[in-house]
């Protein structure tokens, strides 16, 4: 049973490229889009990719603080800044990239954790947290947009289930995240019974490391959404916080279809909610988005870990010897 549901969510993911890819072929049918993308690409301002730029070194920095916070939980202070750096950065450069990031990222911080002393069971704390305080950033700024802006979603119309953009009840929702991270906060401070996370109970961090995690996932997401804010252009730009809104629903779309990168499912929905943006314009933000926020940091990720086994092997080599 196991081996069939270890093919079920990769067919599913390409399912959702398949698909989404169907949807943007037929959005943009007909058109030369080739030159008008690349045109698009060239009119962003220096100080633009600049921008977009520091919000990239923004995003991988909290993604770092991620791991630092799930060490500080586990009362390991020895590993480096470095260190952990560099193993949160591979991670999340394979894992936006390949899809089903918990598992990869499981696979990847193992290697390099254990290295470290870390067992098994810590690093599955490690990475249980790590996705818990993506979860809380995600909950926490969705829940702020839908209870003080509900009618940036309705730009996803027929796109997303319709209580989300509905206004009324996408206030009701967006309270019962804030909800959920106001429990959280007060388990932390009240030190409640552990949580349950399947077969695995994560006890609540130290009030001082849940405020750590409610300051770093947020900053990660502004990170991020600001890549595409600045790429995109001025005209017709519907401003920051709708930029946010569309980028918290399309990358939580792409991430539940398990779409290796989101590819075609995160394009697809970023387009249908910027129609005062010429389509072309849109994907030439998109695409940048995906240079600088997925594929560098994959090609720099890749020499990472290939240095990293490189050292592992020798080390084993010599030892053998």
């Amino acid at each position: 049973m196991k081996r069939v549901q270890d093919f079920i969510w990769p067919a599913i993911g390409l399912i959702a490229v398949a698909v989404s890819l169907r949807l943007l072929f037929q959005e943009f049918r007909g058109d030369a889009i080739a030159a008008q993308v690349w045109a698009a690409i060239l009119a962003i301002t220096p100080a633009h990719y600049a921008l977009a730029i520091l919000s990239t070194i923004l995003a991988y920095t909290a993604l770092a603080w991620y791991d630092r916070i799930a060490l500080l939980h586990l009362g390991i202070k020895s590993i480096s800044v470095t260190f952990i750096a560099l193993c949160s950065f591979t991670t999340y450069a394979l894992s936006h990239n390949i899809g089903a990031s918990v598992f990869s990222g499981a696979v990847v911080r193992y290697r390099a954790y254990s290295s470290k002393g870390l067992s098994a069971a810590q690093v599955a704390v490690l990475v249980a947290l790590c996705s818990l305080t993506f979860l809380l950033g995600t909950l926490l700024l969705s829940g702020l947009v839908l209870v003080f802006e509900p009618g940036q979603l309705s730009r996803l119309d027929g796109l997303l289930p319709s209580f989300l953009t509905n206004t009324a009840i996408a206030r009701v929702f967006g309270t019962l995240c804030l909800g959920v991270t106001a429990a959280y906060i007060a388990g932390s401070i009240l030190q409640s019974k552990p949580l349950a996370i399947g077969g695995l109970r994560i006890d609540y961090p130290r009030w001082p490391i849940a405020l750590r995690q409610f300051i770093a996932a947020p900053l990660e997401l502004l990170g991020a959404a600001g890549i595409i804010y600045f790429a995109l252009p001025e005209a017709g730009n519907p401003g920051y916080f709708a930029v946010l809104a569309v980028f918290l629903a399309s990358f939580s779309a792409a991430l539940i279809s398990n779409a290796p990168g989101g590819l075609g499912v995160f394009e697809l929905l970023f387009i249908k909610a910027m129609p005062g943006i010429p389509k072309t314009e849109v994907l030439a933000a998109l695409l940048v988005f995906r240079l600088l926020y997925l594929l560098i940091p994959l090609l720099f990720a890749t020499i990472v870990v290939a240095f990293f086994e490189r050292h592992k092997f020798k080390a084993l080599s010599r030892l053998i010897k």
